[in-house]
């Protein structure tokens, strides 16, 4: 019997794993985070295993931690993905690419033309991160002494993404009729000039790009905070968040697509993936080994560092490493991370020590640790049970943690029909099962249409 719903799978590469000591792990790319050859043996790999997209993370700074514990990061240097993604569209023809760029230290009009020209370039595949940036030396980099303020970086990224949506509806579909013989090459009753006038933005616009193959790339949004998940009721179509347990997922699942409703949207347009650190082997013991051996890579100075990010940016310095995690103060970093954390050290009786060692290695994210049928089993259960609608899958190590996952996770998945085992489409919203948007300004809209300003 064919089922009503299917797993959707990102792989969510940050710059390549998750874990700290990825890239010291036997058969793993030392420098796999900073070669094209290696990004391209990736794509097709999950090409291949027939994901829905590749999930680029990012950073505009070098993290904020000690300098004991960064010099053993590999993420120190990686590419920027809205360079690395055009290029890996050209080696690719069916997997979605997602690249993460901020809306607190980018203009609207950059990150339009930005995913509008590699939505052509990959023939309608790009995927839209919308982030309101965590690390607080970002700002140092763009001119700025201090990080804004969460509130005022939501409030900024809700008309952000109001200006970017209007400048990909800048243009019909049709605007360009290339008439060789009359010698007009658009129409100028199919362009609109935005004129926004906003709290944090005025743009002009018409985009000087033609409206993006997908209509809008697909919308993607990582914040779990009280904002985030009202951001992502309002405008995500894809959801990337964190969960410890099943309970966790369910209430999360339930929380944010019930917001969607009073944005008249169906919840069936929003798909929520939470991540899983997956470590694949012949038997549970065998999986246990392989994490136990990535796990003893990771220095202390690491541990900590990494805890410190993770709860936003808190000192830990000359706390009792072997004591109870101690009351913390709010900051003005991931809310939703911090909250995680806490609640996961509560719940279970961890020291400090118990918690840097979890986070140094997959950053508290949840475990799938087993055969592929032990891991088949619980996207199972996550799916049928409401608690997502697919995973962004984090590997161990690449490549040989990813090959492991496409080659023996994915056909156990399509075996119990739970994953496809062929693209639905060619762009990245008809393998999600998204809806095209339509052009606010050119096409039929809830009875009414939006008038076109073709004023130059």
């Amino acid at each position: 019997m064919s089922r009503t719903r299917r797993l959707r799978l990102g792989a969510f590469l940050r710059p390549v794993s998750l874990h700290t000591a990825a890239w010291r792990y036997p058969g793993a790319f030392p420098d796999g985070n900073f070669n094209f050859a290696h990004y391209r043996r990736y794509a097709e790999i999950l090409e291949r295993g027939c994901f829905d997209a590749m999930f680029l993370a990012d950073s505009l700074a070098v993290l904020k931690m000690p300098m004991g514990a960064l010099k053993r990061s590999a993420t120190v240097t990686s590419f920027d993905p809205l360079t690395l993604l055009p290029a890996l569209a050209a080696v690719t023809s069916r997997l979605g690419l997602i690249a993460t760029a901020s809306t607190t230290y980018n203009e609207p009009y950059h990150i339009a033309r930005k995913f509008a020209s590699l939505d052509h370039l990959s023939g309608g595949r790009a995927g839209w991160n919308l982030v309101t940036s965590v690390n607080p030396n970002e700002a140092m980099n763009f001119g700025l002494d201090s990080h804004l303020d969460h509130g005022a970086r939501y409030a900024k990224a809700r008309e952000f993404f109001d200006v970017v949506t209007g400048l990909w509806d800048s243009w019909a579909d049709d605007a360009f009729v290339r008439d060789v013989e009359t010698g007009v090459y658009f129409d100028p009753d199919k362009m609109h000039v935005l004129d926004h006038k906003g709290a944090h933005y005025n743009v002009r616009g018409p985009l000087n790009i033609a409206r993006p193959v997908q209509g809008w790339p697909v919308i993607v949004q990582a914040g779990s905070s009280e904002e985030g998940r009202e951001i992502a009721a309002a405008t995500a179509e894809m959801v990337f968040c964190a969960h410890g347990t099943l309970a966790q997922g369910q209430s999360f699942y339930r929380d944010v697509k019930g917001r969607m409703a009073s944005y008249g949207r169906d919840p069936e347009h929003l798909k929520i993936l939470p991540g899983a650190f997956v470590v694949v082997g012949d038997s549970l013991a065998q999986a246990e080994d392989i994490k136990a051996r990535l796990d003893a890579l990771v220095h202390p100075e690491s541990g900590i560092a990494s805890l410190q990010v993770a709860l936003g940016q808190v000192d830990l310095s000359g706390v009792d490493l072997d004591g109870p995690l101690p009351d913390l103060p709010e900051t003005n970093a991931s809310k939703g991370s911090q909250r995680k954390l806490v609640e996961l050290a509560r719940t279970r009786n961890m020291t400090v020590r118990q918690l840097c060692q979890y986070v140094g290695g997959s950053y508290g994210t949840m475990e799938m640790i087993g055969t592929p049928a032990m891991i088949a089993d619980q996207m199972e259960e996550w799916l049928e049970t409401r608690g997502c609608d697919g995973f962004n899958v984090m590997f161990p190590y690449v490549p040989g943690g990813l090959e492991a996952f496409v080659d023996r996770v994915v056909p156990e998945l399509q075996r119990r029909d739970l994953f496809r085992t062929a693209y639905e489409g060619a762009t990245l919203r008809e393998n999600l099962g998204l809806p095209r948007p339509p052009n606010r300004f050119f096409e039929r809209i809830g009875g009414m249409r939006g008038s076109a300003n073709v004023s130059t």
